[in-house]
């Protein structure tokens, strides 16, 4: 359980520094938002929120927040292995929609990013509260 309590930490800092990044550079963020316009990122992706997913439920009976890590990780379970349907144009569709809504929205997302990733952190790595 060690290891994947390690690698949610890992991957709720990794979320808070790409939040970041968003926060400080959009246009950074953007940019490696289009990098991810091709089929095989999209399957890649998926996979990564497959395992990302994975890891949450897996490390939730040891975390603050049991109840919301394991519905944040079947929903992410669950949005990784739809993701490969929605094929790459519409994909871009989207990514279109939300890039053109201006550097103040990005950055809005960018700071929820950061809220998530932070959250992740903070539930894996502060001890349970048992009921006294």
């Amino acid at each position: 359980m060690r290891i994947i309590k390690s690698l949610a930490v890992v991957l709720g800092l990794v979320i808070a520094a790409i939040g970041a990044v968003g926060l400080v550079a959009p246009t950074v963020l953007l940019d490696l938002g289009r990098s991810l316009q091709t089929d095989n990122a999209l399957y890649i992706v998926a996979a990564l929120r497959i395992m990302f997913g994975a890891i949450l439920f897996l490390v939730a009976s040891v975390s603050r927040t049991p109840r919301v890590l394991r519905v944040l990780g079947a929903f992410i379970i669950i949005a990784g292995v739809f993701s490969p349907f929605f094929g790459v144009e519409r994909s871009r569709a989207m990514f279109d929609w939300w890039s053109a809504r201006g550097s103040l929205f990005t950055r809005a997302w960018a700071m929820v990013a950061v809220a998530f990733g932070l959250f992740i952190t903070y539930a894996v790595t502060s001890p349970r509260r048992s009921a006294t």
